[in-house]
């Protein structure tokens, strides 16, 4: 029996629908949006196609049909994503970060937390329900969102605290960087997953937790960040000041068990991230080798039967091929393994990515100067191609670590997936290059939903 990389008839529709709605509705608000200096209004200049979105089953595609969602498996999900981040990867980190905000619910939560949250966003018939996810805070000392899983006490990971008063959690501080959670009007997501600490005298991975802020929760405020590239996806800095949010409203699972929420979230994301980077690079790749077809440079044949265009192209028309397969590997095992893949996600994540910056140059020195003019569309790409290295858990401090922490581990076998058996992760495996000094094993259990 072979190993099947053909898509099948299912999929090859959900491929269909995925590139129409990217090229049909998507397409013609991305430049004008992307000029757009102002970031709300620019992410304003996509709620139509964010409505169609909802409307067509794309926003949350990737919940469980239990729920309402569109019960996708991984590897659709990553099928049709390609499709949309090809276009505009901003506008696909838009739809990803529904699932950042809720899938937590659903691994962690309660039953009646997955049906007030996850149900509640699925049935909304406003065509606007938006979910946040914030994990990420300031840079400064103490604190940094990469040490968020640190050993250390004083100074190390998150400094955003919810401190239980009666049946309420009071949140102080401030968050930064953090996707949806603003919401169309920079007054509140519908719902905004807060990853907090709860315990000021535990480390990094036992101190954590997640809480859901609903919109209009008084004490929060936010305000936009102009970002260089995925300028449809809305960042924000948020602030809490003595926001009060139900305790209710803590996820369950998630109490001092925030460390593993992150790295299962970024471990979800990581095939998505990396099949972001494939569709920006095949549209670079496309555009270039048009060009390559048609341009002459005043010389008698189109540059494309010339040595040095045919063979970078072929190159990067390799990496690209290699990279989609990767991800639906990674997408694959993720589906296969109760939604853990905390190595082979970072791990999709730092190679794609990566690779996409190295296929946009390469595409850029085809086309030459001109390829710097805005109107062919290759300065977004390289745009793009900087930032997502950078983003959804950075290539350095945060996915490479993980990958670190899972092979120095004793119990690390180099074949698991290549076998495609379960590599656990667990907080044994965190925090690794965190502190100066030998790592001491912890003895933690693996913990999962």
């Amino acid at each position: 029996m072979t190993i099947d990389f053909t898509l099948t008839p299912q999929q090859r529709v959900l491929q269909e629908a995925a590139r129409d709605f990217a090229q049909n509705v998507l397409r013609p608000v991305v430049r004008e949006a992307d000029d757009e200096p102002d970031p709300l209004r620019a992410f304003n200049l996509t709620r139509p196609a964010y409505q169609e979105a909802v409307k067509r089953g794309i926003a949350f595609s990737m919940l469980p049909k239990q729920y309402g969602g569109g019960g996708l498996s991984n590897v659709d999900f990553v099928i049709a994503a390609e499709e949309i981040c090809a276009v505009d990867p901003g506008f696909a980190t838009t739809i990803l970060v529904n699932g950042l905000g809720l899938m937590p619910v659903w691994y962690y939560g309660t039953e009646e937390q997955k049906e007030r949250f996850i149900s509640r966003a699925t049935s909304d018939t406003s065509g606007e329900f938006i979910v946040g996810y914030a994990a990420s805070e300031p840079p400064g000392s103490p604190g940094g969102t990469a040490n968020f899983d640190a050993p250390a006490v004083n100074g190390a990971g998150m400094s955003v605290t919810a401190t239980l008063d009666g049946d309420e959690y009071v949140v102080n501080g401030r968050k930064y960087w953090p996707c949806n959670v603003g919401g169309w009007d920079n007054r509140g997501a519908d719902l905004n997953l807060v990853v907090v600490r709860t315990d000021r005298e535990a480390d990094g991975t036992r101190g954590l937790s997640a809480l859901i802020v609903e919109r209009g929760t008084p004490g929060v405020t936010y305000s936009s960040i102009s970002t260089s590239g995925q300028r449809l996806a809305p960042n924000c800095e948020i602030v809490f000041d003595d926001a009060r949010v139900p305790a209710a409203n803590l996820i369950e699972g998630t109490r001092g068990n925030g460390d593993l929420l992150i790295n299962r979230n970024f471990a979800w994301s990581g095939p998505v991230a990396g099949i972001a980077a494939v569709g920006v690079a095949r549209a670079a790749y496309e555009a270039a080798l048009e060009w390559a077809k048609t341009y002459t440079a005043g010389g008698p044949q189109p540059i494309i039967e010339y040595q040095y265009p045919g063979y970078v192209l072929g190159d990067v028309a390799t990496k690209i091929e290699a990279a989609r397969y990767f991800c639906w590997k990674g997408a694959h095992y993720i589906d296969e393994h109760d939604y853990h893949g905390e190595l082979i996600g970072a791990m999709n994540k730092v190679l794609c990515t990566e690779m996409l910056f190295d296929c946009v140059y390469k595409c850029m020195q085809v086309v030459g100067v001109n390829s710097v003019d805005r109107r062919h569309l290759f300065e977004r790409y390289l745009r793009e191609a900087s930032v997502l290295p950078l983003y959804d858990a950075g290539n350095f401090g945060m996915q490479r670590r993980r990958i670190h922490g899972v092979m120095a581990h004793s119990s690390f076998d180099p074949r698991a997936l290549m076998d495609n058996r379960a590599v656990d992760f667990d907080k044994s495996m965190e925090g690794i290059d965190t502190v100066p000094g030998p790592r001491a094993e912890r003895s933690e259990p693996f913990v999962s939903a």
